[in-house]
């Protein structure tokens, strides 16, 4: 698949899962042929328990439906959950499914962390959000502060053909360097409508094309940068791209994680601090709630946002999707949310906060530098091997796995 800018596209951006939840429900009841849904994680809480259902209406209602679910992600879920929607004629894939040792779960690398929804190839969904209510307000403090976007227009095909890819399995043999597909360049102002692109991480093809966004989006950037993760520890690369930004005058903005769902993630971000304030770079942890979100924008058209946090295992890893737009509209209004965020419950970081303890913190500094410089070509020692997907099976009659060598209508 060949990363291609679409024009004409109409984006919603939807924020937590009070936005999206419903969205996306309401779009899969409204279904005719076809829903296609990919995630990381899915619960058999209240949340899991409402897409479960909402599955089951349209599959026996005679929509074709395909979930594929991260075996590692959807461990909490029992297998009597996945049964049910397989007894409804839902077609149930489990991506990758975990060995265990005792009670340890091995393989639990180049994991499916994608969200996607496809509804009759017209809508799509795209972000950052698992089916679980932690994904709510109502959950509490340890509730999550995520994003995710609905798409309208060209785009979608694009999506829906990812999709499709993952469940014949894709191409994961590397292509000869004079037949892999180039990186789209950012277009200029355009007036013909929402321009988007999907892009994605596999450990095949498409290897470093999430990074290579960002990249192409830092090293352009001649006013603002504002990056948003819920996981921050990138590729040496992407630091000094963005350190090199704030020495050349750009206002670069990094939102991180300041009550975060594991401790030490911070810990790891913070090693990085000094690295980039001293070059001028400005860091807000937020503190309201745990964030979660994986977005980031550039000057006044260029936004993103996906799955793919920046961290090892997503630039590395783990298979991603993100969108691209490249749209004023829909920058201005991401940045004069992120604003508010930092306003309201984003705490700046000072130097003299970085600098306090150092002595100690030198060594780990100068381990999570080198790290990061060699961790893509250590990962490249390890085996890509091709993706494996578990089919749960109708108790009632035994479903085959339907072909896509052709794509559906």
């Amino acid at each position: 698949m060949k990363d291609v800018w679409r024009a004409g596209n109409d984006i919603e951006l939807l924020i937590n899962g009070e936005a999206f939840f419903p969205r996306v429900f309401d779009s899969i009841r409204k279904a005719r042929r076809e829903v296609l849904i990919e995630t990381f994680i899915i619960r058999e809480d209240e949340v899991g328990k409402a897409l479960q259902q909402t599955l089951m209406y349209v599959a026996r209602r005679g929509v074709h439906v395909e979930i594929t679910i991260d075996a590692y992600g959807g461990n909490e879920a029992s297998p009597a959950f996945f049964q049910a929607m397989a007894d409804a004629g839902v077609h149930v894939h489990l991506f990758e499914p975990t060995r265990h040792f005792f009670t340890l779960r091995l393989n639990v690398f180049r994991r499916l962390h994608r969200k996607l929804v496809v509804v009759d190839n017209e809508v799509a969904f795209i972000g950052g959000i698992n089916y679980c209510a932690d994904q709510l307000s109502s959950f509490g403090e340890e509730a999550k502060q995520d994003y995710a976007v609905r798409l309208r227009g060209p785009v979608v095909q694009d999506i829906h053909q990812a999709c499709l890819d993952l469940l014949r399995h894709g191409e994961t043999k590397a292509r000869p360097f004079w037949r892999r597909a180039k990186i789209a360049k950012t277009p200029g102002n355009s007036t013909d409508g929402t321009r988007a692109l999907l892009t994605v991480r596999d450990n095949g093809v498409h290897k470093r094309d999430i990074e290579k966004y960002y990249l192409n989006a830092i090293h352009s950037a001649k006013e603002r940068l504002v990056l948003a993760h819920a996981y921050f520890f990138p590729s040496y690369g992407l630091l000094r791209a963005l350190r090199n930004a704030a020495r050349r005058g750009v206002d670069v903005t990094l939102i991180l994680q300041g009550e975060p769902d594991m401790p030490w993630v911070r810990l790891c971000a913070q090693l990085l601090y000094g690295y980039l304030m001293r070059e001028g770079v400005k860091i807000y942890e937020y503190n309201e709630r745990p964030f979660h979100g994986k977005l980031a924008l550039a000057d006044r058209h260029w936004a993103t946002l996906g799955s793919s946090n920046l961290d090892p295992l997503s630039l590395s890893l783990n298979l991603e999707a993100n969108v691209v737009v490249d749209d004023e509209a829909f920058n201005q209004r991401l940045f004069n949310h992120l604003r508010t965020l930092i306003r309201e419950h984003g705490e700046p970081v000072s130097m003299q906060v970085v600098k306090r303890r150092y002595w100690w913190r030198m060594p780990l500094i100068f381990l999570s530098f080198h790290f990061l410089r060699h961790f893509p070509a250590i990962v490249g020692w390890l085996p890509a091997h091709a993706p494996k997907l578990e089919l749960v099976s109708s108790q009632k009659h035994l479903w085959k796995k339907p072909h896509y060598d052709q794509e559906r209508a």
